[in-house]
């Protein structure tokens, strides 16, 4: 498995991955193809990473885009959606994107990172629910947060325009 920045052709293999990805998520409203194609085209990826295995088939993805906190907040970004394929869950490729994705985060002098996920998944990177950091609307203690360098700002955090995709 090789991870990569993803390449203009990827794109519709990464739209149909994520619809893969979250077709039986139960807390999915099956717009995640919708977001990731709304940030693209906003040019509002920072990052986007693909697991491509020795087929040259992509099997993994992981998105970044950057955040507003109210009251400031500097450069913090949000991640999200990570996909990876049904049949290769498990199996490490998420943890490789995650683990690749933070790094060049960081690289790239971000001061901290959102998600909107499950605990027990992200904890395992450091993520971890913030006092004063918030996102309405969700259970607290599903958005956390992860400080590169300092401290975590307080505020409401508002995710790219592009999250409010539809279809």
């Amino acid at each position: 498995m090789q991870l990569r920045p993803e390449q203009p052709p990827d794109a519709p293999a990464i739209g149909s991955l994520i619809a893969k990805a979250f077709a039986d998520n139960p807390h999915s409203g099956g717009t995640e193809p919708a977001i990731v194609r709304e940030l693209r085209a906003a040019g509002a990826l920072t990052i986007s990473l693909v697991a491509v295995d020795e087929t040259g088939h992509v099997v993994g993805h992981i998105a970044f885009s950057p955040e507003s906190i109210a009251g400031g907040g500097g450069r913090w970004y949000g991640l999200g959606p990570i996909s990876v394929l049904p049949a290769l869950q498990g199996t490490g490729i998420g943890g490789s994107l995650m683990t690749d994705g933070l790094a060049r985060l960081k690289a790239l002098g971000a001061e901290g990172c959102v998600v909107l996920g499950e605990p027990a998944y992200y904890g395992r990177w450091g993520f971890a629910v913030r006092e004063g950091l918030v996102y309405p609307g969700v259970p607290p203690e599903y958005f956390m947060a992860l400080a590169f360098d300092g401290g975590v700002p307080r505020g409401e955090v508002a995710y790219h325009a592009a999250f409010a995709a539809t279809t």
